[in-house]
């Protein structure tokens, strides 16, 4: 994982060198100012791999594999459906119900907690927990400044409270039953689509795969389910506990589900 320094546009405002420098500081890392420096130049001369570039109100990540900058994406498509009266096949997996709590594991990029935020509703709590500094930060700013005329969406990013940390160690914190229920989405072993919006971040993402460990605490914490997200043909399912697995019939994707009943709880 290449180090990160913060910095600004060419041209940066009060407003921007004041974001940036309080980004370095939540970062414990450097604010260096642009003094129009190119990345692979800044990338030389500070001897980083990630540049965090404040400009106005917008932050994005530039990475050697591209760059990254917060937007609900799929969120936005799913709360519509689901508006509509159409099965989503996460909130099925999960049989999520307004009012209950879920602790999203792996936050990644915010996209299913939104979803899980909006099914939960005002009266329910999701907590995200990513392991990425860069990548918490990101998605914590992003979630409470992004601009839409979208009600919903609006309503459910503001509800989602994300946990910079490592979620075994918050997992193993946690009370017997706290959450409703517990979700996984690892880096799949073998990705997708390489040039998804994820590709710019997986030099800084944790891409470790699950332990069982991990798991047995999750069980322990969730008074209902335990979730997790992977490739239909994932040996991860049968390696972790997950008898059950579910998902669309035309989906490449699928989910794995630990009952606690059926789990003996």
């Amino acid at each position: 994982m290449g180090r990160t320094i913060v910095t600004t546009s060419h041209k940066p405002d009060n407003e921007s060198v004041k974001l940036a420098t309080d980004a370095a500081q939540a970062l414990n890392t450097e604010f260096v100012e642009r003094n129009r420096m190119s990345f692979a130049r800044m990338r030389e001369k500070y001897g980083v791999e990630n540049i965090l570039v404040v400009n106005g109100r917008q932050m994005k990540l530039h990475t050697p594999l591209g760059e990254y900058f917060f937007h609900p994406s799929m969120s936005v498509p799913r709360l519509k459906a689901i508006k509509q009266g159409k099965p989503d096949h996460m909130v099925e997996a999960m049989s999520l119900k307004p009012g209950e709590s879920v602790l999203d594991c792996t936050l990644g990029l915010g996209t299913d907690a939104i979803v899980a935020a909006y099914v939960t509703g005002p009266a329910g709590r999701v907590v995200g927990i990513e392991s990425s500094p860069e990548l918490a930060y990101l998605v914590k700013y992003g979630l409470k400044t992004y601009q839409t005329e979208i009600k919903m969406l609006k309503e459910a990013m503001t509800r989602i409270e994300v946990i910079t940390g490592d979620c075994y160690r918050y997992l193993a914190a946690q009370p017997d039953n706290s959450f409703d229920i517990v979700y996984f989405d690892p880096m799949f072993r073998y990705p997708r689509v390489k040039s998804s919006s994820m590709e710019p971040l997986r030099g800084i993402v944790n891409s470790k795969p699950l332990h069982q460990n991990m798991i047995i605490q999750a069980v322990r914490v969730a008074r209902k389910r335990v979730v997790m997200k992977e490739n239909w043909f994932s040996k991860e399912f049968k390696r972790l506990g997950f008898v059950t697995v579910t998902g669309g019939r035309y989906s490449p994707v699928a989910y794995g589900i630990i009952d606690r009943q059926e789990a003996g709880r």
